[in-house]
């Protein structure tokens, strides 16, 4: 009866292979590619997909600035924050933050929000590097350089 049994072995954290990817973000739309560096970071591509340990990889992404929005959220999307006094509500559109002197925020919020929130979250937010323009410090790592405007025209119907 052993034999038919299948058992799922739960990864340790000494046990992960981390890589490196690399991304360049120029003219890819906001929400796509948020969602495919959501998985990697968290590992949901391997797998030895493990939900309570960082089984993800690194992600580099460069032309950060570049990306695009779909419809008109680049004038109608809006950010808020709140400054902590009363009526400190603050908001900003995306073409504004992308236009300002951190337009890779729009990016890294977009992915922020789709990693789960806690510790674990917050470890696996630290593995992706963000670059307003085409120069990273992490060739070293050798990152392997991901087709991710590919990958979304495979998965379109009639393309």
């Amino acid at each position: 009866m052993k034999a038919l049994m299948k058992t799922t072995k739960a990864a340790k954290p000494a046990e992960v292979e981390k890589k490196w990817h690399l991304i360049d973000a120029d003219g890819l739309v906001v929400g796509r590619l948020a969602t495919i560096v959501a998985n990697i970071l968290r590992g949901k591509h391997k797998p030895s997909f493990t939900p309570h340990v960082d089984c993800g990889d690194h992600v580099v992404i460069v032309n950060a600035d570049k990306v695009r929005f779909t419809g008109r959220k680049l004038a109608q999307k809006t950010y808020y924050k709140h400054t902590g006094y009363a009526g400190g509500l603050k908001e900003i559109t995306a073409g504004k933050v992308l236009e300002g002197r951190f337009p890779e925020r729009v990016l890294e919020k977009a992915i922020e929000r789709m990693i789960p929130r806690g510790p674990l979250g917050r470890q696996q937010m630290r593995s992706l590097h963000l670059y307003s323009g085409t120069d990273h410090p992490h060739g070293g790592q050798n990152p392997e350089i991901l087709d991710v405007a590919g990958m979304n025209r495979k998965n379109k119907v009639g393309a």
